[in-house]
């Protein structure tokens, strides 16, 4: 009878120490680690590569709209290639690593892999830090991670299925800010991993605000890549 409640005693101290333990996660952490959850868990996090390829309308006013054809290319932590062709300004950026090539001579956009989704993904790496929302969005169910780099979005989740329905991030381009919101429409469930299939995108360039309207066609997850496509925007 005493070595019962002795185990009963340990068992109920080990029980409470965890309880304690768990309990050092900010809320804004913890949102976080529900919304890796709600995209494929490990699965999501472990995503070694990622292709999206499909169609987009392009619009900077409501009676200019055309469209354009759209590449995301994404493997290991930090590689990446983007290519949007339209007729009238075709554009591709790519990283592979260490440099940075874009065939709009030196202009660049920030790097798409410290923005939104797989932003989310790196949570738990050195220097990727997650807080709360700023006092603006404090209404909204969310976090913020911001990279090593200073880029940070601020993701929103929907309250019943933790996923992100939208994000928001700022950055600076040649000494300009920009920002850029997301709402994402429609998901897809692939390997495992469910992402973004439809998704509305607003770029505020200060001086004009371009609307973008994203529909994927393909997703692959975890497929073979051609690393030559980050070292190269001929």
């Amino acid at each position: 009878m005493l070595r019962f409640l002795f185990i009963l005693l340990f068992s109920a101290v080990l029980v409470f120490s965890q309880k304690k333990e768990g309990s050092n996660l900010s809320p804004a952490e913890e949102l976080a680690i529900k919304a890796i959850q709600a995209h494929g868990g490990e699965k999501f996090k472990n995503m070694k590569s990622l292709v999206i390829r499909g169609n987009a309308d392009i619009s900077g006013s409501p009676t200019a709209t055309f469209p354009a054809t759209f590449l995301i290319v994404f493997s290991g932590e930090d590689k990446y290639f983007l290519e949007i062709n339209n007729p009238f300004q075709p554009f591709k950026q790519a990283y592979d690593g260490v440099n940075t090539y874009s065939t709009l001579g030196n202009f660049s956009l920030p790097p798409i892999n410290r923005i939104g989704l797989q932003l989310l993904q790196n949570l738990g790496r050195d220097g990727f830090v997650v807080s709360e929302l700023p006092e603006k969005t404090k209404k909204k169910q969310g976090f913020r991670i911001t990279s090593p780099e200073g880029y940070y979005t601020d993701f929103f989740l929907d309250e019943k299925t933790k996923r992100i329905k939208a994000y928001e991030a700022s950055y600076l381009v040649q000494n300009r800010t920009v920002t850029t919101s997301v709402e994402i429409d429609k998901f897809r469930e692939v390997e495992g991993v469910v992402l973004p299939e439809r998704y509305a995108q607003r770029f505020d360039l200060g001086n004009l605000t371009v609307y973008m309207d994203f529909k994927a066609k393909e997703i692959l997850v975890n497929t073979e890549i051609d690393e030559r496509i980050f070292s190269s925007v001929r």
